[in-house]
């Protein structure tokens, strides 16, 4: 089984959007392709028959015309307040968790995981794998269990995606990369602009310099888009739980986000990666 991580230099960075366009895009090329994120903090759920797991990856799922199952999100956390969360596992609730003891727990997810990886790879052809935050917070690394790890525990190759909007992308990209431990720099083979507004020919210095300083190249601009799914965030939003209704507008929307990634993204060089 082949797989692709998408992680980001930030949260928010547009890693979830490009994870759906990406999987309806290989959906559409006849691809068995599944969605995957090891560990994702969200308030949103989406709750199937005995589980719960991420909203977004139940829209990914959507997205790859494939089962939505508690495989593709293994561990959620929903935050509750200050540094308490409730921790579900394998879709199950398991216990409410404060961060400080959460860490101690990395360890022992990890083998539900690989587990529920390896049970991804049996019944597809692909996996299109979403980081969590980033991948450069040296503070966490020893607890990681979503970005670098799961890269390497996959053999995935990773494009990283900095959210331009912001500014100080080519910091954010050049930054990452030096911070990202020696052994995963090699899996770093592109990175992507997202949510640019414009031109896109004014970036050509900056992308040349860029290429210059990491030997990555960068592999699309996204532009700035409004695309009208579900919450993929918790961040200043309330808390719910998704049905998976309203469907066929869903499928609209992400058939338009994919589109625009064909237009915008270099697919040949992505698909090489793979």
């Amino acid at each position: 089984m082949k797989a692709l991580m998408i992680q980001g230099t930030s949260s928010g960075a547009g890693k979830t959007l490009l994870v759906a366009a990406l999987c309806r895009i290989f959906s559409d090329m006849g691809i068995d392709v599944a969605p995957f994120k090891s560990q994702n903090m969200s308030k949103f759920a989406y709750k199937g028959r005995g589980f719960e797991i991420s909203q977004a990856q139940a829209v990914q799922a959507l997205a790859a015309r494939c089962e939505i199952t508690p495989d593709l999100n293994p561990v959620l956390l929903k935050p509750l307040g200050e540094d308490l969360s409730a921790i579900y596992v394998g879709g199950r609730y398991r216990k409410k968790m404060r961060a400080k003891k959460y860490y101690k727990q990395t360890g022992s997810l990890l083998r539900e995981i690989s587990s529920a990886m390896s049970r991804l790879k049996k019944s597809h052809d692909l996996l299109v794998i979403e980081g969590a935050g980033s991948p450069a917070e040296i503070n966490l690394q020893r607890y990681d269990i979503a970005n670098m790890r799961i890269a390497k525990m996959a053999g995935a190759s990773v494009l990283l995606v900095s959210d331009i909007e912001r500014g100080g992308s080519f910091a954010s990209l050049v930054g990452t990369m030096s911070l990202i431990e020696t052994r995963y720099k090699s899996l770093v083979r592109g990175f992507v602009l997202n949510k640019f507004r414009g031109d896109p020919g004014i970036l050509k210095p900056g992308i040349r310099k860029l290429y210059h300083i990491t030997r990555v190249p960068v592999l699309g601009v996204m532009p700035m888009m409004r695309i009208n799914l579900p919450e993929e965030d918790s961040l200043g939003a309330r808390q719910g739980v998704w049905d998976g209704r309203h469907t066929p507008k869903i499928d609209r929307e992400i058939d338009r986000l994919a589109q625009t990634a064909r237009e915008n993204l270099d697919m040949k060089k992505i698909e090489a990666m793979i």
